[in-house]
C-alpha cells in the first residue's frame, strides 16, 4: 500500500466505504462504473490513465471477509468481480520458460489448475503468502498458448498442464458457480451490500 494511502487511512480513519463504482473485467482491466453503469448492470468504462491504473493495482487488497477492494485514499472501495480477483497473461521468458503474470504486473505461481465448463482456465497461487482466494482466470488471449503446452483426455474436461520441467500441474474439473465458494471470495460486494441493508 502507498505511504500516502496509509497517511490518509491515519488522518480519516473513519471514511465510510463504497461499492458498485469499481469492476475488473475478465481481461485484467480496471473499470469505472457511474451511476448509470451500476443501473443498467453495465461493465463500465475501462481505466486508460496509466497513472492511475498503476495506482489501484499498488492499492489492491483483500479484506478477511473476503471482499477486494482499493483502497483510495482514506475510502475502501470494493471491486466487482466479473469472475476471480486475479486475471494472468502466460507468456515465455528468454531461456524459454513459462511465467504467469497478474494484472498488477506481478508474478503468479500456480499449484493448481483447473477447467470450468465453459472452457476457462484458472490457476490457484502455490505461495504461503497468498491468501486462499488467490485464484487467477487466465486471460483468453492466452489459451491457444496454453494449449501447447497441455496434454488433455479425449473429453477435454481432464489432463495435464506442463508448467515447468518435473512440476505438471493436473487438470482438474471446477464449476463456475463453485469458484467464489472454493476460493473464498466475494463476487460481488455491491449486491452483498444491498442484501445486508435489505437484511437490516
Amino acid at each position: 500500500m502507498d505511504d500516502i494511502v496509509k497517511q490518509a487511512l491515519a488522518r480519516w480513519p473513519n471514511v465510510p466505504h463504497c461499492s458498485g463504482w469499481l469492476r475488473l473485467d475478465a481481461r485484467g482491466h480496471w473499470r469505472l462504473r457511474d451511476e448509470a453503469d451500476q443501473a443498467q448492470s453495465a461493465p463500465g468504462t475501462p481505466v486508460r490513465h496509466e497513472a492511475l491504473n498503476a495506482f489501484i493495482s499498488r492499492n489492491y487488497e483483500r479484506g478477511a471477509d473476503g471482499q477486494w477492494y482499493f483502497q483510495n485514499g482514506p475510502q475502501r472501495v470494493y471491486v466487482e468481480l466479473e469472475y476471480t480477483p486475479w486475471v494472468v497473461r502466460l507468456a515465455k521468458t528468454q531461456d524459454g520458460a513459462l511465467k504467469l503474470t497478474d494484472q498488477t504486473g506481478n508474478a503468479f505461481e500456480p499449484a493448481a489448475v483447473y477447467l470450468d465448463e465453459q472452457g476457462s482456465v484458472l490457476f490457484a497461487a502455490a505461495s504461503s503468502n497468498q491468501t486462499q482466494s488467490d485464484v487467477a482466470l487466465l486471460h483468453d488471449h492466452d489459451l491457444d498458448a496454453f494449449s501447447e503446452h497441455a496434454t488433455l483426455d479425449d473429453e477435454g474436461e481432464s489432463g495435464t498442464f506442463h508448467w515447468r520441467a518435473n512440476a505438471d500441474l493436473p487438470l482438474q474439473a471446477i464449476a463456475r458457480a463453485d469458484v467464489p465458494a472454493r476460493f473464498d471470495f466475494v463476487q460481488s460486494p455491491e449486491k452483498k451490500a444491498k442484501a445486508e441493508k435489505t437484511q437490516a
